[in-house]
C-alpha cells in the first residue's frame, strides 16, 4: 500500500511539470516582442543623419570594397538590402572654373565699356550696365541710323570699333537686338514695318562687328523686336526716342536653342 502511493504521487508531480515549459516559453515570447518593439521606434531622423554623416566620411579616402563609397552604403528603409547612395548632382570643377572665369570677363567688359563711355563723353548715346541675362550694352537710334533708316552712320563706326574689340577675346554668345517705336513707317519705306527695320538694323550692326579681324563667325545672334519691349511709354518723342535703340546682349548663358 505505501509502494502504491508513493507511485501515485509522483505521477501528480509529473504532471504538473508542463507548467515551468508553457511558464519559460510565454517569457521567452514576451522577451522576443519586447526587442522587435524597441527596434520599431528607431529614430529614422537620426540614423539618417548618421548614415549620412558616415558615408561623407568613408568617401573622403579609397575604399576597398566594390561599388560602394562607405563600409557598408546605406540601407533601404524597411530591407536589408544594402544599396549605393547616388552620385551628387554639383558641378564639375572644369564646369565651375568655366563659369567663373566667363564671369571675370563679363565685369571686365562691364568695367572697360563703361570706362570708354567716359572718357568719350557718350553717356547720351551708350549705356552699359549688368543684368540677369549678362552685360547689355544700349545704343541709342541716333548715334547708329537716320530716323527709319539701317545704314550705319560714319559717327557710329568707331563705337563699334571698340565694341568689336573687347568682343573678339570672349568666349560666349552675343545678341544684337533691334527695338523701334510704336510708330508707323514712313509710306515709300525700304521696309514693310517696323519689324523689318528692326531686324535690317540688327544685320546692319552683326555685319560691322564680324568685319572685325579675327571675330569668331558663330559669336553673333540677331533678333528683331519691334515695338514689342519699349522701355519708356510711347506717349512722347522723348520717350520714343528711347525706345529706338540696339541692345548687345554678351550673354551670361549659352543661348539655348529649341
Amino acid at each position: 500500500m505505501r509502494r502504491g502511493n508513493r507511485k501515485k504521487g509522483n505521477t501528480s508531480g509529473n504532471h504538473e511539470r508542463w507548467l515551468i515549459t508553457y511558464s519559460d516559453l510565454i517569457t521567452l515570447l514576451l522577451i522576443f516582442f519586447v526587442v522587435m518593439y524597441a527596434w520599431s521606434k528607431v529614430d529614422t531622423a537620426k540614423y539618417e543623419a548618421l548614415s549620412k554623416s558616415l558615408h561623407l566620411e568613408f568617401a573622403k579616402g579609397e575604399t576597398i570594397l566594390e561599388k560602394h563609397n562607405g563600409p557598408a552604403g546605406d540601407l533601404k528603409q524597411g530591407q536589408g538590402e544594402i544599396v549605393t547612395p547616388p552620385p551628387t548632382s554639383s558641378p564639375s570643377p572644369s564646369a565651375a572654373s568655366a563659369r567663373e572665369e566667363r564671369e571675370r570677363e563679363l565685369q571686365d567688359l562691364l568695367s572697360k565699356v563703361n570706362q570708354y563711355i567716359q572718357e568719350n563723353n557718350l553717356q547720351a548715346q551708350v549705356t552699359a550696365g549688368d543684368v540677369q541675362r549678362g552685360v547689355v550694352i544700349k545704343l541709342n537710334d541716333m548715334v547708329l541710323f537716320d530716323l527709319g533708316k539701317a545704314d550705319l552712320k560714319p559717327a557710329s563706326l568707331p563705337i563699334l570699333d571698340k565694341l568689336g574689340s573687347l568682343f573678339r577675346s570672349l568666349d560666349t554668345k552675343v545678341s544684337i537686338e533691334g527695338h523701334t517705336d510704336n510708330l508707323p513707317l514712313q509710306t515709300g519705306s525700304l521696309y514693310k514695318d517696323n519689324w523689318g527695320l528692326s531686324q535690317a538694323r540688327s544685320v546692319s550692326v552683326v555685319r560691322y562687328l564680324l568685319s572685325t579681324p579675327g571675330m569668331n563667325d558663330n559669336m553673333f545672334v540677331s533678333s528683331a523686336y519691334a515695338d514689342t519691349m519699349p522701355v519708356a511709354p510711347n506717349d512722347t518723342e522723348e520717350n520714343r526716342a528711347k525706345n529706338r535703340r540696339v541692345e548687345i546682349v554678351v550673354l551670361r548663358e549659352p543661348l539655348k536653342l529649341n
